[in-house]
């Protein structure tokens, strides 16, 4: 089971979890009262497409040999824990758990959800799979920033209102560059051995500083986007506090940490994430006009 868990990557599972909680948060600032199962089924959704995503990932770099010399966090086919086909088949059971919340979601709401469901699903088994991955190709950090920012924040509150509001599109800004920048900073950790596997990420197409550059102007847009949020919702400042923990990952990152050494910037990425997030949710929860 261990190896299952390490699988689905868990320092990844904040960037599903954040939109869904920032975006609810901007639904409860519409609303009188949330309806909770909507809110549940919207996270369970959010998860479920992420871990798919990882496993599809792990399974298709796999069979591709990219893996093959990998420095980071343990993959299943490449290191030959698990057969290839057990963890497509993972994938596949992650996408239908997903599936089975967005119907029940879709049935509630409207189904429009339906095509946003299949879309995201579609981006996260095609980010390394089918015959041209768009991962390969450079344009991860864009999906990212498109699935588990501008989507999942702005359907999070769409699943309880029915309606688009422009909160919610001002704060899908901060979170998903917050998760651009989680995967910005694993892919230049893998910069050598995509290189070798032609693996065309948009580390590899900026090199090493420029994507070091990149992944610190994420976290500063991103900050400037939370006082975006600030200025409708006051309490949406309270995400600020968050911006103590970016110190120690940049630092990391443009001094030149490298291989292994980008590790712990993951589970740092993963983490200001998560509190700026939390604190963000608060924020707007709490805050006035």
């Amino acid at each position: 089971m261990n190896r299952w868990l390490a699988g689905a990557r868990p320092r990844t599972l904040p960037a599903a979890v954040v939109p869904v909680f920032v975006g609810t948060a901007c639904a409860a600032a519409e609303v009188d009262r949330l309806i909770v199962w909507r809110a549940l089924a919207a996270l369970i959704v959010a998860l479920a497409i992420q871990v798919a995503t990882n496993y599809a990932n792990d399974y298709s770099d796999g069979i591709r040999g990219t893996d093959d010399a990998r420095v980071g966090p343990v993959r299943l086919v490449a290191s030959g824990l698990a057969a290839p086909v057990s963890v497509k088949r993972a994938a596949f059971v992650a996408f239908g758990v997903a599936g089975v919340a967005g119907l029940a979601l879709s049935i509630a709401v409207g189904p429009q959800l339906l095509v946003v469901g299949a879309a995201s699903m579609a981006a996260g088994w095609f980010y390394t799979g089918g015959p041209r991955p768009y991962g390969y190709a450079g344009l991860g950090e864009l999906f990212v920033f498109v699935f588990f920012g501008l989507v999942a924040t702005v359907g999070s509150p769409y699943v309880q209102t029915a309606h688009l509001h422009g909160l919610e599109f001002v704060a899908a800004v901060p979170v998903g560059l917050l998760a651009v920048a989680l995967l910005v900073v694993n892919n230049l950790r893998d910069i050598p051995g995509d290189t070798v596997a032609a693996k065309r990420t948009l580390a590899v197409r900026l090199g090493d500083a420029r994507t070091r550059a990149f992944y610190v102007g994420c976290i500063g847009v991103a900050f400037v986007g939370v006082a975006a949020v600030g200025a409708d919702r006051t309490g949406g400042l309270l995400a600020l506090l968050a911006l103590p923990l970016a110190a120690r990952p940049a630092r990391r990152v443009l001094g030149g940490a490298s291989g292994s050494a980008l590790i712990p910037v993951l589970g740092d990425t993963a983490r200001l994430q998560l509190v700026a997030g939390l604190l963000l949710t608060v924020g707007v929860l709490l805050g006035h006009r």
